[in-house]
């Protein structure tokens, strides 16, 4: 079976959808699934088969994305539906999401789409001048839209399909987390890691390992820690990635007198560098409010490291069952008391740390890829009818 993924994100642009793509790709090939994917062309992008890259410009608010160039966008998708797709699958509802459907009603062809992410939450920190109740009633009123001429829409979360349901959203959702490669994130030389980035061994670590932009709320976490190293003097905030919003954070840690307690390591190959990162860490922290998912809290948790998060929107399927997590407060002073507790209590986190790898085994990439296809081929054998 063949299925032509669309998308307006991909490697070497660093973000959860990418991961998403990518882990799914390499998994349906066992399931007898052939995916080629159609995303924008980066100055820095590598040849790879099965990937068609479409020219693409630079965004001005966003430099790190492109929009791609509507008309090969088109032509290339279109090309490509008539001669390599049974189902088309779309990951972001931008250019990609056009270019999909229009290919896929044109060849009679069942579409899919994955809602990665929860824009109602999100553009307000990249259009700071327009007011947001007007940007949270567009990104509802489009989302409504787009996801209602599809065959389906694949939600990573109970969240997301509910917030999806109360824009209106009647196509029919599948709640298909994203999985992850659990042994990849085995077997991290945690050691090597403290002593290239200078980190006594006697630190305790919290470890943030994402995006680096406004929305995942990081400067909350700067917050808390500048109140727990009151009770625990001796921990340190690790910061790996990468984006917009890394300067602002860099200069918040500096102006809060915390230098000597954060480091920001930039972002970490995904199987070279960020095994040995989370086998660092005592205690993996997050405060985003928005995540539709939250792949990070299970990469954690495949290494052993104990989640202290907060569980707001997709993270409360993998926090509430408090198997390898304990939820979070979203007040700094009581996320600060509940992290120096944590760091200071060897057994509780043992005990999360063995729990967490049995629960992240539960959310093994090839099990995830194995739905999806069931899901494909079940669309192939019944779209919806041609309007």
């Amino acid at each position: 079976m063949r299925v032509l993924m669309i998308s307006d994100v991909y490697f070497p642009r660093i973000n959860g959808v990418s991961t998403s793509i990518e882990t799914f790709r390499n998994d349906l090939a066992a399931q007898h699934i052939r995916t080629t994917l159609v995303a924008p062309a980066y100055p820095e992008a590598s040849e790879s088969a099965g990937i068609h890259r479409v020219a693409a410009r630079q965004l001005p608010f966003d430099p790190e994305d492109r929009l791609m160039h509507w008309g090969e966008l088109r032509r290339t998708t279109d090309r490509l539906a008539s001669v390599n797709a049974d189902v088309i699958h779309v990951q972001t509802p931008f250019a990609a999401h056009y270019a999909g459907v229009k290919a896929a009603r044109r060849h009679g062809l069942p579409v899919v789409a994955t809602y990665h992410t929860h824009f109602e939450e999100y553009f307000h920190h990249y259009l700071p001048l327009a007011p947001k109740s007007l940007l949270k009633g567009l990104a509802r009123r489009v989302a409504r839209q787009q996801c209602n001429e599809l065959d389906a829409v694949v939600v990573p979360s109970r969240a997301m399909r509910d917030a999806l349901a109360d824009y209106g959203v009647t196509a029919p959702m599948h709640i298909l987390p994203t999985g992850i490669p659990v042994g990849q994130f085995e077997g991290g030389d945690g050691m090597s890691f403290r002593q290239r980035h200078d980190i006594l061994a006697e630190r305790k670590v919290a470890l943030y390992v994402g995006r680096v932009a406004h929305e995942k709320n990081i400067g909350f976490l700067l917050d808390a820690l500048a109140r727990a190293i009151k009770l625990r003097p001796e921990l340190m905030l690790v910061i790996a990635g990468e984006g917009p919003a890394l300067p602002a954070l860099k200069r918040d840690a500096q102006q809060r007198g915390l230098n000597d307690h954060t480091r920001f390591v930039g972002y970490l190959d995904r199987t070279k560098n960020l095994p040995s990162c989370y086998a660092a860490a005592d205690v993996f922290v997050f405060s985003s409010r928005t995540e539709t998912q939250g792949l990070v809290l299970l990469e954690a948790m495949a290494a052993g490291v104990p989640v202290y998060a907060f569980a707001a929107m997709g993270t409360c399927d993998i926090i509430e069952p408090r198997r390898g997590a304990l939820p979070a407060p979203q007040d700094a002073a009581e996320f600060a008391a509940g992290l120096a507790d944590l760091v200071g209590d060897a057994p509780l986190r043992a005990s999360l740390s063995q729990e967490g790898r049995r629960f992240a085994a539960e959310w093994s990439a090839p099990q995830r890829a194995q739905q999806l296809a069931d899901l494909y081929r079940s669309l192939r054998r019944s779209p919806k009818p041609q309007p």
